[in-house]
C-alpha cells in the first residue's frame, strides 16, 4: 500500500466525531420515566450505544417489558423526544475541529455513516459540523442495513467515487471496525469514544487514535503498509 494513497475518510458519528451521550441519556430516561421504569446511568447508556436507537430501547427496557408492542412504543417515543433535543449538549470532541480542518486542507473527501436514524444523523451533522463539507451523510434507514452490514459503506464509497481500499473508516466501537473490514476499508479506532481501546484492537483496528490529529500521522507514514 502506497504512502498517501488514502483519498477519503468515513467517520462514525456518536462517540467518534461528537459526544452525544448527554442528549441520548436524557432522551431515553425521559421515556423510561414516563412509564415508571428504572432509568439508566450515563455509564449504562454508554454501554448500550452503537447498534441504533431501537437496540438501545430494547436494552433499556425492563426484561419483562421487551415485547414488540413495548419496544415499538418506546422506540417512537424516544425518537420524538430525541428529535427535539439532540443538539442541546452534543458537541465535537476536542481536537476534531483541527482534524477536519487539516483533512479538508489536504483535499480528502469526508463522509459520515451512523447507526443513528438517518433524519437525526443529518440533523446533528448539520448543527455541529456545518463548517466542513461532508459529501455524504448516511444514517440508519433500514434496520437490516445497519452496521456492521457493509452495504451502505460500500454505497458511500461509490458516491464518493473512491475505491473502498482508499478509504479510512474511523469509529469508536467494534461495530465500526467490523464494518470497515467487511467493506475492505482501512479500520481505525478512537480511544475517546464509547468503547475501550482493547475492544477495538481485538475487533481488528489497524490503527488507534489517541487524539484526533494522530490520523494525520497515519496519512504521512507508512503504517498502512
Amino acid at each position: 500500500m502506497q504512502k498517501n494513497m488514502f483519498k477519503g475518510v468515513i467517520f462514525d458519528l456518536d462517540g467518534t466525531l461528537v459526544n452525544s451521550l448527554g442528549d441520548i441519556t436524557n432522551a431515553i430516561n425521559t421515556v423510561l420515566k414516563t412509564h415508571n421504569f428504572p432509568t439508566l446511568t450515563v455509564q449504562e447508556c454508554q454501554s448500550f450505544i452503537g447498534h441504533g436507537v431501537k437496540d438501545l430501547v430494547v436494552k433499556a427496557l425492563p426484561k419483562d417489558h421487551r415485547s414488540d408492542e413495548w419496544i415499538n412504543r418506546c422506540f417512537h417515543e424516544m425518537l420524538a423526544v430525541y428529535r427535539d433535543n439532540c443538539t442541546i449538549k452534543t458537541e465535537l470532541y476536542p481536537g476534531i475541529s483541527n482534524l477536519l480542518d487539516e483533512l479538508t486542507a489536504r483535499k480528502l473527501k469526508l463522509a459520515v455513516f451512523s447507526n443513528k436514524a438517518d433524519e437525526l444523523t443529518k440533523k446533528v451533522v448539520k448543527a455541529v459540523c456545518s463548517k466542513w463539507n461532508f459529501e455524504v451523510v448516511e444514517g440508519l434507514k433500514i434496520e437490516a442495513l445497519k452496521k456492521p452490514n457493509p452495504t451502505v459503506a460500500i454505497e458511500i464509497s461509490k458516491k464518493l467515487n473512491i475505491p473502498a481500499e482508499q478509504l479510512i473508516f474511523v469509529g469508536d466501537t467494534d461495530v465500526d471496525i467490523i464494518t470497515a473490514k467487511k467493506s475492505n476499508m482501512y479500520p481505525v479506532g478512537v480511544v475517546w469514544g464509547y468503547r475501550t481501546k482493547e475492544e477495538l484492537v481485538l475487533s481488528g483496528a489497524k490503527y488507534m487514535l489517541e487524539n484526533p490529529l494522530d490520523l494525520i500521522q497515519l496519512l504521512e507514514s507508512n503504517k498502512a503498509s
